[in-house]
């Protein structure tokens, strides 16, 4: 028998679990799926937003991976504690694989980036997806105007939530706080804002025409802007999303601007491009005031160079979404430039030589590329070496109980009945406040949960 460790419950670490427990070349294979958190599926969970039903529907098939009888998760367990770090859990598995994601976001690293009022998308995503990390974080959307400082999917996320009517949230599972500070939102115009043309941009072109499909809401361009992208006038050489985008992008720029009828005042989504972020402006006291970008140009290589030329666009909620970045894990060599932990082929590599039976999957494997699908190939990428080396590594004697050993260490495991207790809780929770489900947002109450499954 071999007995192997993922950490980490997102769609990496349940593809890899899969692939071992689906392969036929080892058959005595059985998969421990460990997760800080005690709820499983990761980024799906907390990081897809709740208005993306059909995305979030995944957690379906997460789940039958997670039900399999020789997969086992085990949540509330936090790999890298003290007496759960590399040396003990090589004790009690045979092979630990790390798929831990990309854990902190990039910062611009411009003067004012820390006033109050400026935060990272990351933790606004945190926010309104009920992260029991972010319980005690608080955004009140006082402000009339909200600036999002990038261009990807994550950016289009929160300039759409920002946009968006509570009513058409409410039937979503977001937790009930960041449903009733949407309500009360007074934010009338959003800004995302990109250093690079529309060509460049990250966001798919179905989450860019989500933006022009809001009830009451205008889409802006500025077809200036969109003209210095030396492939706007010809889109024909760019890959299939860049050229859709900019399709997408030139019908925004020639279509009258009208209000909906009957939309009231409606909001506005304002989308800029060749703009450098290059200061926050504001103070301690008041917080947030205006961003002051320059202004780019292509540079004839792919990138863009200053002109000298600047401009202050007012608002008093900034959100960075420039990029996630993967964190050093206990007892794992790192790669700071990449943040990335060393391998081939999955195997991880300390100073060039393979370290015996331990693995990455996902982006700590390859950095924060790609979409959810991206984690399947990596995945069995990561598997086939663990499978090679399985030989070698079945020979090792372990600890007979695995779950017995991660409870001697001080930690308090969720399994899968804890995690079914939890849903069954925020399912009663969504019915008392006569919605649907709805996320617990903290993690008293998501372990009080998961304690009733005994």
């Amino acid at each position: 028998m071999l007995r192997v460790a993922v950490i980490g419950s997102g769609p990496s670490g349940v593809y890899t679990a899969q692939s071992l427990v689906e392969q036929q070349a080892v058959p005595d294979i059985e998969v421990y799926v460990l997760d800080r958190l005690p709820c499983p599926y990761g980024l799906v969970r907390y990081g897809v937003a709740p208005d993306h039903e059909k995305i979030k529907s995944l957690q379906g098939n997460l789940r039958t991976v997670l039900e399999h009888p020789r997969v086992h998760f085990l949540g509330n367990v936090e790999a890298g504690a003290p007496g759960v770090g590399l040396p003990e859990l090589q004790e009690m598995f045979h092979a630990v694989v790390f798929c831990v994601g990309a854990a902190t976001d990039r910062h611009l690293g411009i003067p004012g980036e820390g006033l109050p009022g400026s935060h990272s998308a990351t933790d606004f995503v945190a926010w309104y997806s009920a992260h029991p990390d972010a319980a005690t974080a608080r955004f009140t959307l006082g402000a009339r105007s909200a600036i999002v400082i990038g261009v990807g999917n994550v950016a289009v996320d929160v300039a759409r939530i920002l946009a968006r009517g509570a009513a058409e949230l409410a039937t979503t599972d977001m937790p009930q706080g960041a449903l009733g500070a949407l309500a009360d939102s007074r934010v009338e115009d959003v800004w995302m804002v990109g250093r690079r043309g529309p060509s460049q941009a990250k966001f798919t072109t179905k989450e860019l025409r989500e933006l022009g499909s809001l009830p009451g809401t205008e889409v802006l361009v500025r077809p200036e802007e969109l003209a210095l992208d030396p492939a706007y006038r010809d889109p024909g050489g760019l890959p299939a999303v860049g050229r859709r985008n900019v399709e997408v992008l030139r019908g925004w720029a020639e279509r009258p601007v009208e209000k909906a009828a009957g939309a009231g005042p409606g909001r506005r989504i304002h989308l800029r491009f060749f703009l450098r972020p290059v200061e926050v402006a504001g103070d301690a006291a008041t917080g947030v005031r205006a961003v002051r970008f320059e202004r780019t140009a292509p540079d004839g290589r792919g990138g863009v160079t200053g002109t000298g030329e600047y401009e202050d666009i007012a608002g008093q909620l900034v959100l960075r979404s420039v990029g996630y970045r993967g964190t050093p894990q206990p007892g794992l060599p790192f790669d700071e430039a990449r943040g990335t932990v060393p391998h081939l082929a999955g195997r991880v590599l300390r100073d060039g030589v393979p370290c015996p039976g331990v693995y990455v999957a996902g982006w700590i494997k390859r950095g924060p590329t790609g979409v959810i699908g991206t984690n399947r190939p990596c995945a069995k990428e990561t598997t086939a070496s663990l499978l090679e080396d399985a030989a070698r590594l079945a020979g090792r004697d372990l600890v007979d109980d695995p779950v017995a050993a991660l409870r001697r260490a001080g930690q308090t495991p969720v399994p899968w009945t804890g995690w079914l207790a939890i849903e069954a809780a925020e399912a009663e929770w969504g019915r008392r406040l006569g919605r649907g489900t709805v996320k617990l947002p903290d993690w008293e109450r998501l372990l009080d949960a998961a304690r009733t499954s005994g």
